[in-house]
């Protein structure tokens, strides 16, 4: 059985797995040949993991559509202590820095859960701090409510009440795609990843019952926001969206993802916006009430042109 095998094996039962380090999402963002995983086992129990995405020989990077990856632990006993437990994921951490040797071009993004990157520093590892926004407690929908700036509010309010848009779920992905790319052209950027990932990504998601397309319409069947999330027991995801510019005083973005959240609330109590370090996102995440949330982009070696790209791209950037 090869590791990759035991991976699946391992993410079949184990809920803890972030999504996007699940072998399903790799599977289908990275396709089957491009990633791998790295394990440590002890008495043939996995005690760690570490997905990796390689897109050129002796690269890893971070797939498409992709928030964080990096380390997964498995769970310890409530009652371990905190310096074994830190002590044996930097021990954990060291082999998997040992085995990335013969990878001289590294960059990931870690889950925000990765509080100490101090043994990939020790190898020669840089970081870039970045923010993430969390909603927590999201089926507490009137706290929510409560915990709203004014004016997502008064959008929300507004996008129902006066312009009369209602938010439909399951709605076309041709549709979906159209608003996103009239949003990159509002912002002066190009797409850089392939219609055909994402619809591949959609595809996976709904078959699986974990996650779907939004859209925000007017009575007259004019489609103004879209929000693509994804979810698992743990968190949801805001992991796409957008609005059509000419309509943006409407109130639908705001609203499209609040029914989103509301939605996904039935599966998991925790809202990730996916965060964004340009000022405007930044500010309209955190008008919902979300809570700044710092992870590490960890980097080694010289990373090309292309990798530089993807990194001003994202919309966490």
């Amino acid at each position: 059985m090869t590791d990759k095998d035991k991976y699946s094996r391992l993410c079949n039962k184990e809920t803890s797995i972030p999504l996007f380090s699940r072998d399903w999402w790799l599977d289908t963002v990275c396709g089957k040949d491009s990633w791998d995983v790295l394990l440590v086992e002890e008495k043939g129990t996995i005690q760690a993991t570490l997905p990796i995405y390689i897109p050129h020989r002796g690269i890893i990077s971070m797939p498409p559509y992709t928030q964080t990856m990096g380390p997964w632990f498995a769970p310890e006993p409530p009652d371990a202590k905190y310096t074994r437990t830190l002590g044996k994921h930097q021990a954990i951490c060291k082999e998997f820095t040992e085995a990335l040797k013969k990878y001289p071009h590294f960059l990931q993004n870690f889950n925000y859960r990765i509080t100490d990157w101090l043994p990939f520093y020790w190898e020669g590892y840089r970081q870039t701090t970045r923010y993430t926004y969390l909603l927590n407690d999201i089926r507490n929908e009137k706290l929510l409510w409560e915990n709203m700036s004014p004016n997502i509010r008064r959008n929300i309010t507004k996008a129902k009440e006066k312009n009369g848009i209602t938010v439909k779920k399951g709605i076309p992905v041709d549709d979906f795609l159209r608003i996103q790319d009239l949003t990159f052209k509002r912002q002066q950027l190009s797409n850089c990843w392939e219609h055909d990932i994402l619809k591949d990504i959609i595809t996976a998601c709904r078959q699986r019952n974990q996650g779907d397309l939004w859209g925000a319409y007017d009575t007259g069947g004019h489609l103004h926001a879209v929000a693509f999330i994804v979810w698992q027991e743990s968190s949801a995801y805001y992991l796409a969206g957008g609005g059509d510019p000419e309509l943006r005083a409407s109130g639908a973005h705001s609203l499209v993802l609040w029914e989103g959240i509301r939605f996904t609330a039935q599966y998991t109590d925790l809202f990730d916006f996916e965060g964004s370090m340009i000022p405007g996102v930044e500010r309209f995440f955190r008008e919902f009430g979300a809570i700044q949330t710092p992870f590490f982009t960890i980097t080694k070696g010289n990373l090309s042109l292309l990798y530089r790209a993807w990194l001003k791209l994202k919309k966490w950037i």
